[in-house]
């Protein structure tokens, strides 16, 4: 069922949310400055809330909780254009949902706007990389290992939160919902437009040559 679907990815999105800035708002809290360590710990608990909601919400919607896989996923014509519109429509609204809870939950005001710079060449690059290996990771792991995807792309997550420039938003909905935030995740709306940009070429190139490598 077609709404049953839709509940499943922005309630997914929606906890996604919460994981990536609620633990970046305790990582902010509790590292004494310390920013290496403010990152390890916002990505930690990013990776095992993927790992979580993949594995819940895999069979009920496929777990895209994300506008660049529903794209990858339309491009290779396994979503019908209609229902990937939806998707995105919903992933979007679920993400901001989710910073105001976080918001919420610790107390800070609902409604704010992010001015955390994040722009330029290198980190567009690394969105355009971050968002084709997570789909990699994504084919691959329905091609040769459809058990282990939430494994893999919770584990993907949290490694390229550190081997990319951008810190891997690697999705659209999580980078507009991010410049709503002005916590330790938080994204400038300035410079949003550039990076899910990147994110889409990405996800089309990963959908034009992946399926190709991964094929029988």
């Amino acid at each position: 069922m077609m709404t049953r679907r839709l509940v499943a990815e922005a309630l997914g999105t929606a906890f996604l949310l919460i994981a990536v800035v609620g633990s970046g708002i305790m990582a902010e809290t509790l590292s004494g400055g310390n920013t290496g360590f403010a990152l390890l710990a916002n990505a930690i608990p990013t990776g095992c809330a993927l790992y979580v909601l993949i594995t819940v919400l895999g069979p009920v919607s496929g777990a895209h909780f994300n506008p660049a896989v529903t794209l990858a996923f339309a491009l290779m014509r396994r979503i019908a254009p209609a229902e990937a519109a939806a998707y995105a429509a919903v992933q979007v609204a679920g993400g901001i949902v989710g910073v105001w809870l976080a918001h919420a939950m610790f107390d800070l005001e609902i409604l704010q706007v992010s001015t955390t710079a994040r722009t330029g060449g290198a980190q567009w690059l690394a969105e355009v990389i971050a968002t084709f290996g997570l789909l990699f990771a994504i084919l691959g792991g329905l091609r040769h290992a459809p058990a282990q995807v939430p494994a893999l792309v919770g584990t993907y997550i949290a490694g390229a939160y550190w081997f990319t420039a951008s810190t891997s938003f690697a999705n659209p909905a999580v980078t507009i919902a991010r410049g709503l935030t002005d916590t330790f995740a938080g994204i400038d709306p300035a410079h949003i437009l550039a990076f899910v940009l990147a994110q889409l070429a990405g996800a089309t190139l990963a959908a034009f040559s992946l399926p190709k490598l991964f094929s029988d």
